[in-house]
């Protein structure tokens, strides 16, 4: 046993008040990532190296692009330039890259790609069959006469097929714009127009739970440009319009292709906030970007070249591209499921595909423990789960850990914007579920309160710079939303995202601070009240809001004192009024936060409004609670 080895033991389990519900073995430490860099570079603890990655960044990333080995065709003279200030950092000054060509250094016949389509069999590509329809893709584009810089959309689910376009079209020079295929027409246009798109990827059907739901007609309703469409079934029977190919019409038979070099800013990857009000803002990911992604998934999930990663996501929301680069850069395998994943199924395929690395949103687990669908597969190969998406609660991630024989959960949480997470968790830490144990390596931040002082609890805000953070928005003042008022004078980052810091120095999310609502003079966020609620029996999940209102119930739109409004989905079949179940909603506010926070309505509704990235639109209950709803008290 090394000296690090003890001492890392000896940090992870201070603190234990809080119960872990897992603790890293001496031998699993060791076959960390992070271990294995610490003795490297002769340091003793995780704390110690946290300190070095913020103290010393450009050494930090140096060490990290050469653990990952990635791709020059120019070195860069630089690791970072800082002469316009944190807000505007050049990385790898002078260099010259295509991000891509680092996505393909494992052997040529390792797995790529694990595949399984719903109600289909399981697939392998290799690492040679995903580089060689890549470059079919970018040989088909060059020869549609697309140039460098031209931005091509996706509309599809995260299939094999849709990997290899996705990184085609950047192997070109060209670059991705993002669009999740559950969108509405209008929404697609949106994108489509923001980025101004040349043209669009696309499929003719998507299939979920036998059934046929249309996406081809979706893009022509959004007046898209020209599209590329695959067919889900050769005998598809829909009418193309008449500028439109088909997949195998478009797709060259010339699998050698050299990737087109770019410089660090030079933009690869076009992709949109969860905006509900207005415009989403759309942001830019650069050659850079991927090393975050990579970098992140190679310390904070552990991923190594022999991991098989899954996650239940979409080249419309970030941990679709993240998922490639962490995976591919690491020389793993990806596990992709092209269907449900709230079904048995899933399950099945991430025990066939020996899954080790495991990605979910909470609510999701949330729908596996009502239904008992995972019940009793074999989840043995899993070494660790990460969450991400939205706020967790600790017996619902204590249930998931159950499925895998009490494995790990990686809490990560970040942003498009950040191309990762600024705080998260490791393997060489204790696990106590739905808590954050550290800043990502690379980055840090802290936690202000209303008067801008630092304290354990209220809005965080990143300390820059770090790879990863976006420096431009299409479409909105990046600087005004991320720096101003003063904040680039501190060096610091707003980002929006209510922490609290507990006794033993892990973290607690409490959801966006816009979520966040002053009920009788105290503080609380919507995802606190959230995490009571739906442990209460016969809710299957519930948003808070607030809304400010007089003694009669009227909106003021002023402001004034803050009442508490209670969107639920229940289980099917619940045999309470809405009158019982207010009241047990109330008793477990009572009990388990505050007897006088007080409910002022519940609204009982099927499903919760969601944005692509699954997080609950809050404001968009809000304004339909003050226009629409006449609630009963």
């Amino acid at each position: 046993m090394g000296w690090s080895t003890i001492a890392m033991i000896e940090e992870a389990t201070m603190h234990q008040e809080l119960a872990p519900a897992w603790v890293p073995s001496i031998e699993q430490i060791q076959a960390t990532n992070i271990a294995v860099l610490m003795r490297d570079l002769n340091i003793r603890t995780y704390s110690e190296l946290h300190s070095w990655s913020i103290r010393d960044r450009a050494a930090f990333w140096e060490v990290m692009i050469q653990r990952l080995g990635v791709c020059f065709r120019e070195p860069y003279t630089q690791i970072v330039d800082l002469s316009q200030g944190v807000e505007f950092p050049q990385w790898l000054v002078n260099a010259r890259l295509n991000i891509v060509e680092s996505c393909f250094q494992a052997s040529e016949d390792k797995t790529a790609i694990v595949f399984q389509a719903e109600g289909g069999s399981l697939q392998t590509w290799t690492y040679k069959q995903l580089q060689f329809l890549t470059n079919r893709v970018a040989n088909s584009l060059v020869k549609l006469g697309f140039q460098p810089g031209d931005a091509i959309a996706i509309a599809m689910p995260m299939t094999a097929e849709s990997v290899a376009i996705y990184l085609g079209i950047i192997k070109a020079g060209c670059v991705v714009v993002s669009i999740a295929d559950s969108f509405a027409a209008i929404e697609i246009a949106t994108r489509l127009r923001i980025a101004n798109a040349k043209a669009i990827f696309t499929q003719d059907f998507i299939y979920r739970g036998g059934k046929q739901l249309p996406l081809y007609h979706k893009v022509v309703e959004a007046k898209a440009p020209r599209a590329i469409v695959l067919s889900q079934h050769p005998a598809s029977t829909v009418e193309l319009r008449s500028h439109d190919l088909t997949w195998s019409d478009f797709l060259s038979t010339n699998e050698v292709f050299d990737a087109t070099p770019t410089s660090p800013t030079a933009h690869i990857n076009i992709l949109f906030s969860s905006g509900t009000t207005g415009d989403p803002k759309a942001i830019p990911w650069t050659q850079t970007t991927p090393i975050k992604c990579a970098v992140d998934g190679h310390l904070h999930q552990d991923i190594h070249s022999s991991d098989v990663v899954a996650w239940s996501t979409n080249l419309g929301w970030m941990m679709g591209p993240w998922l490639i680069y962490a995976s591919l850069i690491n020389r793993a395998t990806i596990a992709l499921y092209d269907g449900a994943p709230t079904t048995r199924e899933y399950g099945q395929f991430i025990q066939a595909a020996q899954v080790t690395i495991l990605g979910v949103v909470p609510s999701l687990v949330r729908v596996w423990k009502t239904t008992d669908c995972m019940r009793g597969l074999n989840w043995s190969a899993i070494k660790a789960f990460s969450s991400t998406g939205e706020c967790s609660n600790s017996q619902d991630m204590r249930y998931l850990m159950s499925l895998a024989d009490n494995k790990p959960i990686i809490e990560y949480c970040g942003g498009t914007e950040i191309g990762g997470a600024y705080i998260t968790g490791t393997l060489v830490q204790p696990c106590i579920p739905a808590t954050f144990t550290t800043p990502a390596l690379g980055l840090d931040f802290t936690i202000l309160d209303a008067d801008g002082c630092s304290a354990n609890e209220g809005e965080a805000f990143i300390i820059p710079p770090a790879i990863g953070l976006s420096t431009k928005l299409l479409n909105k003042d990046h600087h005004q939303i991320y720096f101003a008022d003063g904040l680039d004078k501190l060096s610091l980052r707003r980002h929006g995202d209510y922490l609290k810091r507990l006794p033993n120095g892990y973290y607690q999310m409490g959801g966006r601070v816009d979520d966040t609502m002053n009920l009788g003079g105290i503080k609380i966020s919507s995802a606190e009240i959230e995490q009571v609620l739906n442990t209460v029996a016969g809710i299957r999940e519930t948003a808070a809001i607030s809304t400010p209102r007089n003694a009669q119930g009227v909106v003021i739109s002023e402001g004034g004192p803050s009442q508490l409004i209670v969107y639920a989905v229940v289980e099917p079949n619940i045999q309470k009024t809405h009158a019982e179940l207010k009241a047990l909603l109330q008793t477990a506010i009572a009990q388990r936060l505050n007897p006088l926070f007080k409910i002022w309505g519940l609204v009982i509704v099927e499903a919760l409004p969601r944005t692509s990235s699954n997080k609950v639109m809050r404001r968009v209950l809000r304004d339909q609670f003050n226009t629409i709803y006449l609630m009963r008290v």
